[in-house]
């Protein structure tokens, strides 16, 4: 009986080391393949890591990459126009010549071993009468500036008698519609996969540029067709017989040249006293070259620089405005304003700069339509005087 006991025993105690075996083999298994997984795992997500980094050195130049506290409209600018990715800018308002890379002169000099991070621009700036003139907002197509061109009537009464009627002031209405300015410039796809700077910030600070200046030179001598009016393009008679809708003259005394300054103290109380307070000078820089020379009798000189960085300099104590599309002094030419430009001339405009992206149009090259809508006129003719080149 003993012996049959052990006999059994044995057979129960066979099969459990085997299980136990079969266990522990089972187990360590199931290590390997977890170690191989995890393995696995982190050798996928290096070389996502690399894909990563390959893929920004691909998509953006090094010269062109920003940091990461990049202002918002800067990184959705740059996607719409390096790539046509418009969703970034949605919430985001912001000469025919194609560049790209086949000529040098046409942007191949953009994409070379190792550019300046910069283009040197050597276009010249240009002062507009904008800084001083009156500057609305407007979301409609045009501008209505309402004047009171006449004065009211009133007398004197006694103490019983009858009451008089006097005269009514009239009012006058100047439209200034707004006209749209333009750009579109084109650059070829590889030139902005390829360029070794910031080209999208380059080329609309290009065309920012070129439409202050055109609006500058439109301000002076628009001729209202398609454009601003220039206040240079009004009607101008002498000071003496000055009437509404023109702009007063004082000559200079001298054909193309000035006779002293006489004429510079003429021009400034020959503006109404109202305006005087916050009147201005406008010259080029050719006729303040001029100017600057003049002295008084006591051989002090009329011109005088602003005390601090960013002031402006003065004549005679009011501000001067260097605005290089005003006229060269010439022969009956009408090189000097002055006045106060706050009220003699106003700038309506939408405050939008639109840019639109269009990569269809002209394969391989991607068009950048730029527009802005702006107008201006002179809404008092009382507020500017001119000074005239001439003997009378």
């Amino acid at each position: 009986m003993s012996k049959t006991e052990t006999m059994s025993g044995a057979g129960e105690d066979l099969p459990q080391a085997q299980v136990s075996r079969a266990l522990s083999g089972l187990v360590g298994d199931l290590k390997r393949f977890q170690d191989g997984i995890e393995t696995k795992l982190k050798h996928t997500e290096e070389r996502m890591n690399m894909l990563d980094r390959k893929t920004l050195m691909v998509g953006r130049p090094a010269l062109a990459r920003t940091t990461e506290t990049e202002a918002p409209h800067q990184k959705a600018f740059e996607a719409y126009v390096r790539s046509g990715d418009d969703d970034a800018l949605r919430g985001l308002e912001l000469d025919s010549k194609a560049l790209s890379t086949a000529v040098a002169g046409d942007g191949g000099y953009l994409v070379d071993h190792q550019t300046s991070a910069m283009v040197h621009s050597v276009l010249r700036s240009a002062a507009s009468i904008r800084a001083i003139a009156s500057v609305v907002n407007v979301e409609a197509t045009s501008y209505d500036v309402l004047v009171d061109t006449t004065d009211i009537g009133a007398g004197w009464a006694s103490e019983v008698g009858p009451q008089a009627e006097t005269g009514t002031p009239t009012v006058d209405r100047i439209v200034i519609p707004l006209h749209e300015l333009s750009a579109l410039p084109k650059a070829s796809q590889r030139l902005l996969d390829d360029a070794a700077f910031d080209i999208e910030t380059w080329l609309a600070t290009r065309i920012a540029d070129k439409f202050a200046r055109s609006e500058a030179a439109a301000f002076v001598s628009g001729n209202g067709v398609d454009k601003p009016k220039g206040f240079l393009t009004k009607p101008v008679i002498a000071n003496g017989v000055w009437a509404w809708g023109s702009l007063g003259y004082v000559p200079t005394g001298s054909a193309g040249a000035f006779n002293g300054p006489d004429s510079l103290v003429d021009l400034v109380y020959g503006l109404g006293a109202r305006y005087r307070a916050n009147g201005s000078f406008v010259m080029n820089s050719k006729t303040a070259g001029v100017v600057r020379k003049m002295k008084d009798a006591d051989g002090r000189f009329l011109w005088s620089d602003g005390l601090a960085a960013g002031e402006p300099a003065r004549l005679l104590g009011y501000s001067v405005l260097i605005a290089e599309d005003m006229p060269d002094i010439a022969a009956n030419a009408f090189a000097i304003a002055f006045g106060d430009f706050a009220a003699g001339y106003t700038i309506a405009e939408r405050p939008d700069l639109r840019i639109l992206r269009d990569p269809f149009s002209a394969k391989p090259h991607v068009l950048f339509y730029a527009t802005k809508r702006v107008g201006g006129d002179v809404s008092d003719f009382a507020a500017i005087k001119l000074l005239k080149f001439s003997a009378t």
